[in-house]
Protein backbone atom coordinates (compact mmCIF):
# COMPACT_ATOMS: atom_id res chain seq x y z
CA UNK A 1 0.00 0.00 0.00
CA UNK A 2 3.06 2.33 1.02
CA UNK A 3 4.33 1.43 -2.59
CA UNK A 4 0.97 2.44 -4.52
CA UNK A 5 0.90 5.57 -2.69
CA UNK A 6 4.37 6.97 -3.32
CA UNK A 7 4.06 5.67 -6.85
CA UNK A 8 1.05 8.22 -7.09
CA UNK A 9 2.87 11.05 -5.29
CA UNK A 10 5.53 10.35 -8.11
CA UNK A 11 3.21 10.57 -10.88
CA UNK A 12 1.10 13.63 -9.16
CA UNK A 13 5.01 15.01 -8.83
CA UNK A 14 5.65 14.27 -12.55
CA UNK A 15 2.74 16.00 -13.50
CA UNK A 16 2.72 19.29 -11.64
CA UNK A 17 6.54 19.26 -13.06
CA UNK A 18 5.44 18.99 -16.77
CA UNK A 19 2.60 21.69 -16.34
CA UNK A 20 4.51 24.34 -14.71
CA UNK A 21 7.13 23.67 -17.33
CA UNK A 22 4.23 24.56 -20.05
CA UNK A 23 3.00 27.19 -18.38
CA UNK A 24 3.76 29.75 -21.19
CA UNK A 25 1.76 27.11 -23.70
CA UNK A 26 -0.63 26.60 -21.95
CA UNK A 27 -1.45 30.65 -21.01
CA UNK A 28 -0.72 30.88 -25.09
CA UNK A 29 -3.58 28.63 -25.64
CA UNK A 30 -6.01 29.83 -23.32
CA UNK A 31 -5.83 33.76 -24.66
CA UNK A 32 -5.97 32.23 -28.17
CA UNK A 33 -9.03 30.44 -27.65
CA UNK A 34 -10.60 33.21 -25.22
CA UNK A 35 -9.99 35.58 -28.59
CA UNK A 36 -11.63 33.21 -31.08
CA UNK A 37 -14.64 32.83 -28.89
CA UNK A 38 -14.88 36.49 -28.42
CA UNK A 39 -14.54 37.23 -32.09
CA UNK A 40 -16.54 34.12 -33.19
CA UNK A 41 -19.28 32.78 -32.62
CA UNK A 42 -18.59 29.73 -31.12
CA UNK A 43 -20.49 26.79 -28.71
CA UNK A 44 -19.31 26.63 -25.14
CA UNK A 45 -18.86 23.00 -25.79
CA UNK A 46 -16.21 23.74 -28.39
CA UNK A 47 -14.11 25.90 -26.37
CA UNK A 48 -13.95 23.06 -23.43
CA UNK A 49 -12.63 20.67 -25.79
CA UNK A 50 -10.09 22.47 -26.97
CA UNK A 51 -9.05 23.55 -23.33
CA UNK A 52 -9.11 20.24 -22.66
CA UNK A 53 -7.08 18.75 -25.69
CA UNK A 54 -4.19 21.64 -24.95
CA UNK A 55 -4.42 20.86 -21.84
CA UNK A 56 -3.40 17.08 -22.44
CA UNK A 57 -0.68 18.28 -24.84
CA UNK A 58 1.12 20.12 -21.91
CA UNK A 59 0.92 16.80 -19.65
CA UNK A 60 3.06 15.45 -22.39
CA UNK A 61 6.70 15.53 -22.58
CA UNK A 62 7.97 18.59 -24.06
CA UNK A 63 10.03 16.30 -26.44
CA UNK A 64 11.14 13.29 -27.03
CA UNK A 65 15.06 14.65 -26.73
CA UNK A 66 15.20 14.67 -23.04
CA UNK A 67 13.36 10.91 -22.93
CA UNK A 68 15.81 9.52 -25.02
CA UNK A 69 19.10 11.14 -22.94
CA UNK A 70 18.40 10.25 -19.77
CA UNK A 71 17.41 6.38 -21.09
CA UNK A 72 20.80 6.82 -22.71
CA UNK A 73 22.37 8.01 -19.42
CA UNK A 74 20.71 4.99 -17.73
CA UNK A 75 22.08 2.57 -19.88
CA UNK A 76 25.47 4.10 -19.72
CA UNK A 77 25.37 3.98 -16.04
CA UNK A 78 24.11 0.31 -15.64
CA UNK A 79 26.74 -0.37 -18.47
CA UNK A 80 29.53 1.09 -16.33
CA UNK A 81 28.56 -0.69 -13.14
CA UNK A 82 29.44 -3.77 -15.22
CA UNK A 83 32.79 -2.99 -15.99
CA UNK A 84 35.39 -3.78 -12.94
CA UNK A 85 38.74 -2.44 -12.68
CA UNK A 86 39.88 -5.91 -13.89
CA UNK A 87 38.26 -5.22 -17.71
CA UNK A 88 39.28 -1.67 -17.76
CA UNK A 89 42.62 -2.19 -17.05
CA UNK A 90 42.67 -5.24 -19.09
CA UNK A 91 41.58 -2.78 -22.02
CA UNK A 92 44.67 -0.49 -21.67
CA UNK A 93 47.68 -1.82 -24.07
CA UNK A 94 50.61 -0.58 -21.93
CA UNK A 95 51.60 -1.94 -18.66
CA UNK A 96 49.62 -0.93 -15.98
CA UNK A 97 49.78 -1.92 -12.17
CA UNK A 98 47.36 -0.74 -9.37
CA UNK A 99 48.56 -0.92 -5.70
CA UNK A 100 47.62 0.41 -2.22
CA UNK A 101 48.66 2.89 0.32
CA UNK A 102 50.91 0.27 1.58
CA UNK A 103 52.99 -0.08 -2.00
CA UNK A 104 51.31 -3.54 -2.62
CA UNK A 105 50.29 -4.78 -5.74
CA UNK A 106 46.50 -5.20 -6.20
CA UNK A 107 45.75 -6.33 -9.97
CA UNK A 108 48.51 -5.81 -12.82
CA UNK A 109 47.21 -6.08 -16.33
CA UNK A 110 48.42 -8.84 -19.33
CA UNK A 111 50.88 -6.33 -20.91
CA UNK A 112 52.88 -5.46 -17.25
CA UNK A 113 53.47 -9.74 -16.80
CA UNK A 114 54.56 -9.79 -20.52
CA UNK A 115 56.86 -6.43 -19.58
CA UNK A 116 58.07 -7.33 -15.95
CA UNK A 117 57.23 -10.64 -15.32
CA UNK A 118 57.39 -12.32 -11.82
CA UNK A 119 54.90 -9.97 -10.49
CA UNK A 120 51.55 -10.70 -8.40
CA UNK A 121 48.64 -9.47 -6.47
CA UNK A 122 50.37 -8.67 -2.89
CA UNK A 123 54.17 -8.48 -4.04
CA UNK A 124 55.67 -4.92 -2.65
CA UNK A 125 56.30 -2.66 -5.83
CA UNK A 126 59.29 -1.01 -3.43
CA UNK A 127 60.99 -4.77 -3.93
CA UNK A 128 60.50 -4.95 -7.56
CA UNK A 129 60.95 -2.08 -9.11
CA UNK A 130 64.22 -1.08 -6.40
CA UNK A 131 65.54 2.11 -8.93
CA UNK A 132 65.63 5.78 -7.32
CA UNK A 133 63.60 7.53 -9.61
CA UNK A 134 60.57 4.53 -8.96
CA UNK A 135 60.79 4.79 -5.45
CA UNK A 136 61.18 8.49 -5.34
CA UNK A 137 57.54 8.33 -7.53
CA UNK A 138 55.86 5.75 -5.00
CA UNK A 139 56.87 7.77 -1.90
CA UNK A 140 55.60 11.20 -3.20
CA UNK A 141 52.48 10.03 -4.56
CA UNK A 142 51.77 7.60 -1.07
CA UNK A 143 52.42 10.49 0.81
CA UNK A 144 50.07 12.40 -0.29
CA UNK A 145 52.43 15.01 -1.61
CA UNK A 146 51.13 15.50 -5.42
CA UNK A 147 48.04 14.10 -6.96
CA UNK A 148 49.79 12.42 -9.72
CA UNK A 149 53.42 12.44 -10.91
CA UNK A 150 55.67 11.01 -13.81
CA UNK A 151 59.12 9.68 -14.04
CA UNK A 152 61.75 8.14 -16.56
CA UNK A 153 62.53 4.65 -15.93
CA UNK A 154 65.11 2.22 -17.37
CA UNK A 155 64.14 -2.15 -17.11
CA UNK A 156 67.69 -3.73 -17.95
CA UNK A 157 66.60 -7.39 -18.25
CA UNK A 158 65.50 -9.18 -19.85
CA UNK A 159 66.06 -6.69 -22.62
CA UNK A 160 67.08 -2.82 -21.83
CA UNK A 161 63.37 -1.15 -22.72
CA UNK A 162 62.95 2.67 -21.84
CA UNK A 163 59.70 3.77 -19.87
CA UNK A 164 57.73 6.96 -19.45
CA UNK A 165 56.47 6.08 -16.20
CA UNK A 166 52.64 7.97 -14.73
CA UNK A 167 51.06 7.80 -11.03
CA UNK A 168 48.32 8.64 -9.34
CA UNK A 169 45.48 7.78 -7.05
CA UNK A 170 42.37 6.63 -8.38
CA UNK A 171 39.28 8.62 -7.58
CA UNK A 172 38.51 9.65 -4.08
CA UNK A 173 38.90 7.88 -1.34
CA UNK A 174 39.76 4.70 -2.49
CA UNK A 175 43.51 4.17 -1.00
CA UNK A 176 44.25 2.95 -4.52
CA UNK A 177 46.72 3.70 -6.92
CA UNK A 178 47.74 3.02 -10.32
CA UNK A 179 51.30 2.72 -12.40
CA UNK A 180 51.15 3.46 -16.25
CA UNK A 181 54.28 2.32 -18.28
CA UNK A 182 54.55 4.35 -21.30
CA UNK A 183 57.33 2.61 -23.64
CA UNK A 184 59.51 5.04 -25.02
CA UNK A 185 62.34 2.92 -26.45
CA UNK A 186 61.41 3.36 -30.18
CA UNK A 187 60.81 7.00 -29.71
CA UNK A 188 64.78 7.21 -28.08
CA UNK A 189 65.91 4.97 -30.71
CA UNK A 190 65.07 6.83 -33.29
CA UNK A 191 66.36 10.22 -31.26
CA UNK A 192 69.62 8.90 -31.06
CA UNK A 193 69.71 7.62 -35.15
CA UNK A 194 69.11 11.20 -35.81
CA UNK A 195 71.38 12.47 -34.05
CA UNK A 196 74.21 9.97 -34.77
CA UNK A 197 73.38 10.92 -38.29
CA UNK A 198 73.58 14.68 -37.88
CA UNK A 199 76.64 14.27 -35.57
CA UNK A 200 78.32 12.02 -38.49
CA UNK A 201 77.51 14.45 -41.48
CA UNK A 202 78.41 17.09 -39.33
CA UNK A 203 81.80 15.32 -39.28
CA UNK A 204 81.80 13.86 -43.27
CA UNK A 205 81.38 18.09 -43.94
CA UNK A 206 83.88 19.31 -41.47
CA UNK A 207 86.63 17.71 -42.82
CA UNK A 208 86.87 18.68 -45.97
CA UNK A 209 85.79 22.25 -45.08
CA UNK A 210 88.66 22.23 -42.82
CA UNK A 211 91.18 21.33 -45.51
CA UNK A 212 89.89 23.66 -48.25
CA UNK A 213 90.02 26.56 -45.09
CA UNK A 214 93.42 25.79 -44.67
CA UNK A 215 94.39 25.51 -48.09
CA UNK A 216 93.06 29.20 -49.03
CA UNK A 217 94.95 30.19 -46.16
CA UNK A 218 97.99 29.20 -47.21
CA UNK A 219 97.42 30.23 -51.07
CA UNK A 220 96.79 33.85 -49.60
CA UNK A 221 99.84 33.67 -47.49
CA UNK A 222 103.19 31.35 -47.72
CA UNK A 223 102.31 30.17 -51.68
CA UNK A 224 100.86 33.34 -52.99
CA UNK A 225 104.12 33.44 -55.95
CA UNK A 226 104.64 29.85 -55.79
CA UNK A 227 102.66 28.68 -59.04
CA UNK A 228 103.18 24.83 -58.82
CA UNK A 229 102.18 25.21 -54.69
CA UNK A 230 98.98 26.86 -56.32
CA UNK A 231 98.16 24.48 -58.55
CA UNK A 232 98.49 21.50 -56.32
CA UNK A 233 96.38 22.76 -53.87
CA UNK A 234 93.69 23.98 -56.19
CA UNK A 235 93.78 20.67 -57.37
CA UNK A 236 93.36 19.29 -53.46
CA UNK A 237 90.39 21.91 -53.21
CA UNK A 238 88.80 20.74 -56.29
CA UNK A 239 88.99 16.62 -55.06
CA UNK A 240 87.00 17.88 -51.71
CA UNK A 241 84.62 19.98 -52.79
CA UNK A 242 83.34 17.07 -54.98
CA UNK A 243 83.34 15.08 -52.31
CA UNK A 244 81.46 17.81 -50.18
CA UNK A 245 79.15 17.74 -53.39
CA UNK A 246 78.86 13.97 -53.44
CA UNK A 247 77.92 13.56 -49.86
CA UNK A 248 75.10 16.22 -50.34
CA UNK A 249 73.62 14.50 -53.42
CA UNK A 250 73.91 11.48 -51.17
CA UNK A 251 71.71 13.07 -47.80
CA UNK A 252 69.23 14.42 -50.60
CA UNK A 253 68.75 11.26 -52.21
CA UNK A 254 68.16 9.67 -48.56
CA UNK A 255 65.72 12.56 -47.95
CA UNK A 256 63.66 12.18 -50.64
CA UNK A 257 63.29 8.60 -50.43
CA UNK A 258 62.19 8.80 -46.91
CA UNK A 259 59.82 11.27 -48.16
CA UNK A 260 57.73 8.54 -50.37
CA UNK A 261 57.76 5.58 -48.69
CA UNK A 262 55.73 3.92 -50.87
CA UNK A 263 56.03 2.92 -54.48
CA UNK A 264 53.34 3.36 -57.78
CA UNK A 265 51.59 0.46 -58.70
CA UNK A 266 51.61 -0.87 -62.51
CA UNK A 267 55.01 -0.04 -63.39
CA UNK A 268 57.56 -2.81 -65.13
CA UNK A 269 61.20 -2.43 -65.26
CA UNK A 270 63.23 -4.89 -67.28
CA UNK A 271 66.05 -6.05 -65.52
CA UNK A 272 68.29 -6.77 -68.28
CA UNK A 273 67.84 -3.09 -70.15
CA UNK A 274 68.78 -1.55 -66.88
CA UNK A 275 71.73 -4.07 -65.75
CA UNK A 276 72.91 -3.59 -69.50
CA UNK A 277 72.94 0.48 -68.98
CA UNK A 278 74.23 0.24 -65.12
CA UNK A 279 77.26 -1.63 -66.89
CA UNK A 280 77.69 0.56 -69.74
CA UNK A 281 78.01 4.10 -67.63
CA UNK A 282 80.24 1.95 -65.32
CA UNK A 283 82.71 1.02 -68.17
CA UNK A 284 84.96 3.95 -67.63
CA UNK A 285 85.29 3.31 -64.27
CA UNK A 286 85.77 -0.18 -64.93
CA UNK A 287 88.70 0.76 -67.15
CA UNK A 288 90.58 2.62 -64.50
CA UNK A 289 90.30 0.05 -62.03
CA UNK A 290 91.49 -2.60 -64.68
CA UNK A 291 88.54 -4.52 -63.99
CA UNK A 292 86.72 -6.90 -66.74
CA UNK A 293 82.95 -6.91 -66.14
CA UNK A 294 81.27 -10.37 -67.49
CA UNK A 295 77.46 -10.88 -67.56
CA UNK A 296 75.48 -13.65 -67.17
CA UNK A 297 71.81 -13.65 -67.51
CA UNK A 298 69.09 -15.85 -67.12
CA UNK A 299 66.88 -16.72 -70.82
CA UNK A 300 63.48 -14.63 -71.61
CA UNK A 301 61.54 -12.23 -70.25
CA UNK A 302 63.42 -10.58 -66.97
CA UNK A 303 60.46 -7.78 -66.00
CA UNK A 304 59.63 -6.71 -62.23
CA UNK A 305 57.62 -4.22 -60.93
CA UNK A 306 59.32 -1.57 -59.73
CA UNK A 307 60.81 2.05 -60.53
CA UNK A 308 63.08 1.75 -63.09
CA UNK A 309 65.56 4.93 -61.99
CA UNK A 310 65.63 3.88 -58.50
CA UNK A 311 66.51 -0.15 -59.82
CA UNK A 312 69.55 1.83 -61.63
CA UNK A 313 70.57 3.54 -58.68
CA UNK A 314 70.68 0.15 -56.59
CA UNK A 315 72.68 -1.63 -59.37
CA UNK A 316 75.23 1.67 -59.84
CA UNK A 317 76.16 1.67 -56.23
CA UNK A 318 76.15 -2.10 -56.02
CA UNK A 319 78.38 -2.11 -59.32
CA UNK A 320 80.99 1.02 -58.00
CA UNK A 321 81.81 -0.27 -54.79
CA UNK A 322 82.68 -4.29 -57.03
CA UNK A 323 84.76 -2.16 -59.27
CA UNK A 324 86.20 -0.06 -56.55
CA UNK A 325 86.87 -2.43 -53.57
CA UNK A 326 87.23 -5.64 -55.28
CA UNK A 327 89.81 -4.04 -58.39
CA UNK A 328 92.68 -6.25 -57.29
CA UNK A 329 90.45 -9.53 -58.17
CA UNK A 330 90.45 -8.24 -61.77
CA UNK A 331 87.01 -9.51 -62.41
CA UNK A 332 82.96 -8.67 -61.53
CA UNK A 333 80.07 -10.75 -62.43
CA UNK A 334 76.91 -9.85 -62.56
CA UNK A 335 74.45 -12.52 -62.88
CA UNK A 336 70.59 -12.74 -63.40
CA UNK A 337 68.35 -15.51 -62.50
CA UNK A 338 65.22 -16.99 -61.64
CA UNK A 339 64.44 -17.38 -57.66
CA UNK A 340 64.11 -21.36 -56.87
CA UNK A 341 60.35 -22.86 -57.20
CA UNK A 342 60.75 -23.44 -53.62
CA UNK A 343 61.31 -19.84 -52.87
CA UNK A 344 59.36 -16.44 -53.03
CA UNK A 345 58.87 -16.05 -56.81
CA UNK A 346 60.84 -13.31 -58.27
CA UNK A 347 64.38 -12.72 -60.05
CA UNK A 348 67.99 -12.54 -58.36
CA UNK A 349 70.34 -10.27 -59.39
CA UNK A 350 74.24 -11.28 -58.06
CA UNK A 351 77.20 -8.47 -58.41
CA UNK A 352 80.20 -10.76 -57.49
CA UNK A 353 83.43 -9.32 -57.07
CA UNK A 354 86.93 -11.21 -56.36
CA UNK A 355 88.69 -8.80 -54.47
CA UNK A 356 89.43 -8.57 -50.68
CA UNK A 357 86.00 -9.32 -49.26
CA UNK A 358 84.24 -8.14 -46.32
CA UNK A 359 85.42 -9.40 -42.87
CA UNK A 360 82.02 -11.49 -41.15
CA UNK A 361 82.09 -9.14 -38.31
CA UNK A 362 81.00 -6.16 -40.54
CA UNK A 363 78.36 -7.41 -42.74
CA UNK A 364 75.38 -6.59 -40.47
CA UNK A 365 76.31 -3.13 -39.98
CA UNK A 366 77.39 -2.33 -43.41
CA UNK A 367 74.23 -0.78 -44.30
CA UNK A 368 73.94 1.46 -41.92
CA UNK A 369 74.37 5.13 -42.29
CA UNK A 370 78.31 6.43 -42.68
CA UNK A 371 79.36 2.55 -41.52
CA UNK A 372 82.58 2.07 -43.18
CA UNK A 373 84.83 -1.40 -43.30
CA UNK A 374 88.51 0.76 -43.60
CA UNK A 375 87.46 4.57 -43.18
CA UNK A 376 90.52 5.55 -45.35
CA UNK A 377 90.10 3.18 -47.84
CA UNK A 378 86.10 4.34 -48.83
CA UNK A 379 87.35 8.06 -48.84
CA UNK A 380 90.35 7.42 -50.86
CA UNK A 381 87.76 5.69 -53.22
CA UNK A 382 85.36 8.82 -53.21
CA UNK A 383 83.09 6.78 -51.05
CA UNK A 384 80.38 8.76 -48.70
CA UNK A 385 79.40 6.28 -46.84
CA UNK A 386 75.52 6.24 -47.49
CA UNK A 387 75.99 4.07 -50.89
CA UNK A 388 74.29 1.00 -49.24
CA UNK A 389 71.78 2.09 -46.92
CA UNK A 390 70.12 3.90 -50.18
CA UNK A 391 70.17 1.07 -51.70
CA UNK A 392 68.96 -1.03 -48.98
CA UNK A 393 65.78 2.18 -48.87
CA UNK A 394 65.16 1.56 -52.38
CA UNK A 395 65.19 -2.22 -51.80
CA UNK A 396 62.61 -1.71 -48.91
CA UNK A 397 60.51 0.70 -50.91
CA UNK A 398 60.14 -2.30 -54.00
CA UNK A 399 59.34 -4.90 -50.88
CA UNK A 400 62.90 -6.41 -52.15
CA UNK A 401 65.49 -7.78 -49.67
CA UNK A 402 69.07 -7.51 -50.39
CA UNK A 403 71.75 -10.12 -48.80
CA UNK A 404 75.82 -10.63 -48.29
CA UNK A 405 77.67 -13.08 -48.90
CA UNK A 406 81.48 -12.91 -48.47
CA UNK A 407 84.88 -14.44 -47.20
CA UNK A 408 87.81 -12.93 -46.13
CA UNK A 409 90.25 -12.73 -49.00
CA UNK A 410 88.26 -14.44 -51.74
CA UNK A 411 85.10 -11.62 -52.51
CA UNK A 412 81.99 -10.58 -51.88
CA UNK A 413 78.78 -11.15 -53.51
CA UNK A 414 75.72 -8.74 -53.31
CA UNK A 415 72.33 -10.42 -54.11
CA UNK A 416 69.35 -8.73 -54.86
CA UNK A 417 65.80 -10.77 -55.17
CA UNK A 418 62.93 -8.37 -56.60
CA UNK A 419 59.38 -10.12 -56.43
CA UNK A 420 57.81 -10.48 -59.51
CA UNK A 421 53.98 -9.65 -58.34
Amino acid sequence: MADLDAEQRGMAQGLAVRLWNSRWLLIAGVVAIVAVYALAAISGFVILAALALLLAAAMLPVTGTRQSAESAAAIEAIGLQRLSGEYLAAAVADPLIIFDRTATIVHANAAAFAAFGGIAPGLSLSLKFRAPEMQALLDGVLSGNVASDVVDYTEKLPVERAYRVSASSVGHGTDLYVLVFKDQSEARRIDRMRADFIANASHELRTPLASISGFIETLRGPARNDPAARDQFLQIMQSQTGRMARLIDDLLSLSRLEMKPYLKPGTEVDLRETVDSVIDSLGPLATENSVVIERDYADGPLDVPGDGDELFQVFENLLENACKYGQSGGRVVVSIARGDAGSEPGIDVTIRDFGPGIPEEHIPRITERFYRVDVETSRTQKGTGLGLSIVKHILTRHNARLSIKSEFGKGAAFSVHLPTH
